[in-house]
Order: C-alpha cells, then structure tokens, then sequence
C-alpha cells in the first residue's frame, strides 16, 4: 500500500495524454451527503473492473487496468460520505481507485454504462450509509469468497450487502442520543448568554446516564463535546449504530416570550402550525452557520419497500412521541398541544424512529432557570429515559405493530 501511495497521481483538468490502448479516466462527479453519495466517473473506454471493501478505515478499493488519470483536483474534494480520492498504478498492468468513506458503508450499484450522447463509458457508483454490524459481515463475506479482488461481469457489478442484509444477529435495543447544534453552530441564545448548544449537550449526557441504568438499552451519543456535526451526519451515525431510536434534544427560542415548557416533534411535510414550521426552517439552516450548502443532489429512492420502511418507521416514532408525552406531562411543565410537526431535516431517517424534543424554550426566563438546574435536568431526562424503557419493551414484543 504504501507503494501505491508513492504513485498517487493528480492532473489537473484538461486533456489527458496516454499511450495508445491505455484507459484514461477523465473527470470525477460526486454528489450526495452523508447518507448517500453518488460518484460518476467518465472514461474514454469500456473499464474492466473489480471492487474490494477495506476496513480501518472504511474504503472501497476499485481496480482497473493501466489508467492515466485526468481528474480536475477540485473535483476530487471530500463530498458526502467521501473523505478522500486517491489513484494510481499498484503495478505495471494495473491502476486504483480508493474511497475513503466517514464511516460504515454499503455500495447499492456500482457499473460501467456506454455513454448515450457522448464517446466513452462512464462508471457510477451509488454508496450508502450502511451500520458497523452489516459492513463487517460483508467484509466477512468478501474474505470468505476470495482474498483478493473479484471482477464481476458488466450489466452485474453489485458490491457487497445493503443495510440490512447482514445476518440478524440478536442486539440491545439501541437508542442514539443527539445534542442538537454544536462548534461553530451555538443554536439559539438566551437573553442571559446561555447557549443552546452547552445546554443540549449537559442534558443529552444526563439523559445518556440514565438510559445506561435500563437492562437491554444501548446507547450512544452523536457527540460528547462541543463539535459541529451536519444533519445528515447526525442521521448517518444513527444508522451506524442501527440505532431502534433517535432523539434529537433541542432548547430553541421563540418570538413570544410567554411560551414555555417541553415540546415533542416527529417529522412531517406539513407543519402543525407556524410556530413548529418556523422552528424547523430554522434548524433545518443549522449546516449553513458553518458555510455548508445543502446538497439537494442525492440520488433519491423510488422504491415500494422503501416508502412501507417509511411509512412503519413514521408510525413508530408517532407511538413513542406519545409515550414520551404521557411520562413528561405528569409533573414537567408541557407547552400547549406538546406534539407537534413540522419537516425536520434530522428527523428524515427512513429506518430509524425519530423524534426531536424541545426540552423547554432559552426565550422563556422560567425555562432557562429550570435547563440550568443540574436537578431538573436529571428529573426530566429521569422521565424521558422510563418514556424509551417503555417504548422499547412495546416495540420488542411487538406491541406496535
């Protein structure tokens, strides 16, 4: 490997000058975000290729014969689930292309298609978010079937399984806590100076503690300090984890000061009112505080399985935004109608239920004084952590279905 790394060749955009016969790799597309990422790459002729998974860290090895490569630099910058683009000869005959992926991964599709309205071939690659679990039973797999790469027939290059697809071995119900905001995204401010973000993040840790005190829950964290995460990272790592449930904690504030008390959302097109509407436009600009733009590129899903996978996920995060507000309103002030909906990004997983909960309002003094009080804090996440013990023992006897 480290051989090859010497080779790592970079030309800048333009025409590529190669030996008569040589493939030339022309340019590189990628688009997509965390959860999914498409790569298109041009050649000007039919590659032969074969694939191999790499772990530690998670990469996609592509080889190919002898190829020059003409890829813009630019082109080649982290994008979506992809890090880093490294290529070149790892012998005399042969030539790689290495992905280095954010974390666990499944290739849904990669093959080479003949250009329609253009000379050349182009590869295309769809790559998703896959969990720990399903990405090492397909290393498994591969090491099984073959120490080395396989080449697989044009018309029939599907890597390795998909998420779900490992073996379903028996696992905790896992629950993956998210302190909204973080790093340069601070979240809102009270008039105090208190910042949503350390405020998310001192509750989402109490909350942690006192989900580790439930038999057969796992849980994990999107981020234990003050680091800045995009949404869809967010969604990413609770697919990771195969996270059973996400909650996203969140203290906003609100125009009217009035308002006050603990909110619980799932996600919907259409927002329960202006208020949870405007809220949710305002979480949904979080990646463009660090100067992200969102990517509305991704390939997206036409598929019936899929959209039933939605439709049930939906339905799972509705019964625990119930469950959560039949344990809160008991003795934690509530605001009005506590559930509510409106179109969170970070609520979008199609296979994880997901809610986002408002513990209280940086915009109401009351609320602000409660959030600071470490008591308080734990009462309430007390509260939320018997909402998930009860959610889960419901959804694993399969009293939800």
């Amino acid at each position: 490997m480290a051989a090859f790394l010497g080779l790592v060749v970079s030309l800048q955009g333009g025409a590529v000058a190669h030996a008569a016969g040589d493939l030339a790799a022309l340019t590189y597309q990628a688009a997509g975000d965390e959860l999914r990422t498409r790569v298109v790459i041009n050649f000007d002729q039919e590659p032969d290729i074969s694939t191999m998974l790499l772990g530690d860290p998670h990469r996609l090895a592509i080889d190919m014969p002898k190829t020059v490569f003409g890829f813009d630099k630019k082109s080649t910058e982290a994008r979506g689930l992809i890090t880093d683009v490294r290529y070149g000869m790892i012998d005399a005959t042969r030539s790689r292309l290495i992905f280095t992926l954010k974390g666990p991964f499944a290739v849904e599709r990669i093959d080479v298609l003949k250009n329609d309205n253009s000379p050349g071939y182009r590869l295309v690659a769809d790559l998703v978010a896959s969990s720990d679990r399903a990405f090492a039973e397909a290393l498994k797999t591969q090491n099984q079937t073959t120490a080395s790469t396989t080449s697989t027939p044009t018309g029939d290059r599907l890597a390795s399984a998909a998420p779900g697809e490992a073996s379903q071995a028996p696992k905790p119900f896992t629950v993956v806590v998210d302190a909204g905001h973080g790093g340069i995204d601070s979240g809102a401010e009270s008039a105090g100076g208190s910042l949503e973000k350390n405020v998310t993040l001192m509750f989402a840790q109490q909350l942690r503690d006192e989900l580790q005190k439930i038999s057969g829950i796992r849980v994990e964290m999107t981020r234990n300090d003050d680091t800045f995460l995009r949404l869809s990272e967010r969604v990413r790592i609770a697919r990771q984890y195969e996270a059973d449930l996400f909650v996203s904690i969140h203290a906003d504030t609100i125009n009217r000061g009035n308002i006050r008390g603990a909110t619980v959302y799932t996600v919907s097109d259409r927002a329960s009112d202006a208020d949870s509407r405007a809220m949710a436009d305002r979480e949904n600009r979080a990646d463009a505080v660090a100067g992200i733009a969102f990517d509305n590129e991704a390939p997206e899903i036409a598929d019936i399985l899929m959209d039933l996978t939605r439709r049930e996920t939906h339905n799972f995060s509705l019964s625990f935004a119930k469950t959560v507000v039949k344990s809160l309103k008991k003795d934690v002030n509530m605001i009005n109608n506590p559930h509510r909906f409106a179109g969170f990004q970070v609520l979008r997983a199609p296979d994880v239920p997901s809610v986002l909960v408002e513990i209280g309002y940086l915009s109401n003094q009351e609320d602000e004084k409660l959030m600071l009080d470490p008591a308080w804090r734990s009462h309430v996440a007390e509260r939320l952590a018997t909402a998930v013990g009860e959610f889960a023992g419901m959804k694993t006897a399969g009293a939800l279905n």
